[in-house]
Formats: C-alpha cells, sequence, structure tokens
C-alpha cells in the first residue's frame, strides 16, 4: 500500500541564512566540497520556522504551546498533538525530572536546503549612513555576504504518523487536512530575512506517494557541470529506473515545472509525467484523500 509522500524542490532565493559572523561581517552558513566548491544552505530548522510562520498566519496554527517553566524552553506538558499542527507534523521532546524525556520523532523529515551553484564569497558593504547623518555623527559599517542561487531540498512525510501519538488518533478528515495544509505553505513558502521577504515557491518540483517512506531525489537533484541553468537530468533518469517493492519509482512520480527557467526542458521533458506546479500539488492532494478515505 503506498503509504509516504516524498518530493524535491528546485527554488531560487538570495542569503537565506545567517551564521554567527566575524567582527562585522555576517556570515552565510556554508559548507566547502571536495572539489573545493563551497555551497551554502538554508537549514532545516530555517525552513521549519516559515513553515510554521505561514501555517499560524494561513490556517492559525496553534503556537501557544511553549514555555521555559523547567528552565529550557520546550513544549508544554499539557500540550499535545491535538493541540498543535506543529508537533504532529515536527515532533517533540518534553524533559521530565528523573525520568528522561518524552519524545515523538517527526513525521515530516525536511532537509537543508542546498545551492545548486558554488558561493563566490561576494559581499555587500552597508553603512547606516541616512541615520548617523540626522545626529551629525559617523556612520557604522557592516559587510554582508550575498549569495543569489538555486537551492534544492526535500521534503518526506509518514502518512501512518500524523495525527497518531500513543493513544492520541486524530480524525482521518483531520489528518489528511493537515497534510494538505503543509503542501499549500510549501507551494507558497517564503523567507523574512533582514528586512526582504524571499519567494521559496518551487521552480520545479519532483516526487509523489510511494510504497514506503523515503526521499528518493534527495542528493540526486544538481545542474550539469559549467551550466547553471540545465538541469541534470541523468541522475534523476536513474532514480526513476529503480523498483521498490515490485514498483518502479517512475510510475508513481510527477515533476512540476515552471516553464522558462531551464535551459534544456525538452530534455527534461524526457523524464515523463511533466506537469505544472499546480497540477502537481492537485495530484498530491487527491492522493492523500485516497489514502485517508480508504481507512
Amino acid at each position: 500500500m503506498r503509504k509516504a509522500l516524498s518530493f524535491t524542490v528546485i527554488f531560487q532565493g538570495n542569503s537565506l541564512n545567517y551564521g554567527e559572523g566575524i567582527a562585522n561581517i555576517s556570515e552565510l552558513k556554508k559548507f566547502h566540497r571536495g572539489n573545493g566548491d563551497v555551497h551554502t544552505f538554508a537549514s532545516r530548522q530555517s525552513l521549519r520556522y516559515d513553515i510554521v510562520r505561514l501555517g499560524n498566519q494561513l490556517f492559525n496554527w496553534n503556537l501557544d504551546v511553549v514555555d521555559k517553566s523547567k528552565g529550557v524552553i520546550q513544549f508544554k506538558d499539557e500540550c499535545t498533538i491535538k493541540d498543535s499542527v506543529e508537533m504532529d507534523l515536527f515532533g517533540y521532546m518534553k524533559t521530565k525530572a528523573k525520568s528522561g524525556a518524552e519524545r515523538r520523532s517527526a513525521a515530516v523529515r525536511i532537509s537543508h536546503a542546498i545551492s545548486l551553484e558554488p558561493f563566490r564569497s561576494d559581499l555587500e558593504f552597508l553603512t547606516n549612513m541616512g541615520l548617523a547623518n540626522r545626529i551629525g555623527t559617523d556612520a557604522n559599517l557592516a559587510n554582508l555576504e550575498q549569495h543569489q542561487s538555486l537551492y534544492t531540498y526535500t521534503v518526506t512525510i509518514d502518512f501512518a504518523r500524523i495525527g497518531v501519538d500513543g493513544k492520541i488518533e486524530l480524525p482521518n478528515e483531520e489528518r489528511a487536512a493537515r497534510i494538505k495544509q503543509l503542501l499549500t505553505i510549501i507551494k507558497i513558502l517564503n523567507r523574512e530575512i533582514k528586512g526582504r521577504q524571499e519567494n521559496l515557491a518551487p521552480l520545479f518540483i519532483i516526487g509523489g506517494v510511494y510504497s514506503v517512506a523515503n526521499p528518493f531525489f534527495l542528493g540526486r537533484v544538481s545542474l550539469k557541470q559549467g551550466n547553471q541553468y540545465e538541469l541534470n537530468t541523468g541522475k534523476i533518469a536513474s532514480v526513476l529506473e529503480q523498483t521498490i517493492l515490485g514498483e518502479k519509482v517512475a510510475d508513481r512520480t510527477y515533476i512540476g515545472l515552471v516553464r522558462g527557467v531551464f535551459d534544456n526542458e525538452s530534455e527534461i521533458e524526457t523524464l515523463g509525467n511533466i506537469v505544472t506546479i499546480e497540477q502537481f500539488f492537485t495530484i498530491l492532494e487527491q492522493e492523500i484523500d485516497e489514502y485517508f478515505g480508504d481507512k
């Protein structure tokens, strides 16, 4: 039985996640590859933050589920997944004196959003000259690392664990609604950072509903070497040829595409099951309804 949803997204963003920084330089979060390239990333925690922010704005997700009564910031003891979509989707840990902790692992797994284009050490020089001039003093100086790039991340959702926690089991219609709310958020995801609002909505998305909760396309979506506007279809085709529990990955996979982004659209179309971004999410919602409607 098909019981899990997994998809990988490509979006375009600019300077999405800063770390600690050195002196007056704000550094982007990044890592080095063996070939010497440096790639920036937005952490899975930052993506979760913006998903929850939009969940509250769009669907009134309850955020009043946290306190510091035990000396550490964590979810309230009395709150359960009935009270919090966030706790249901992303899990929780509640510490208990002398008895360890109560844990629930995430039913929705999100990877870091990793840049597909290497970082070239671009810097933006900033001052607060406008404010300084008002009071006749010297301006403060700062430098921000900047990186405009395509990014990719992966989401995997285990249907069987949504709305289920110990003795708690929410109605199927509520379980389905929570997943569809998450999909709506992913479709229009954005990030608020340093006075900007970055659009993280998919330009390309590949995935479907499968018999196992596996991130099939994680690490398999990349750009062709030396061409930032051509998608490497070879890696994707290799995944589509795989079989799992007697079912071919390609038979359950759809590809949502924004036209005019990639130079090799005709090559991408040979992968099969090409739809618009809107159609991709509509198909997933139909499969979610089928899964929970059959129970």
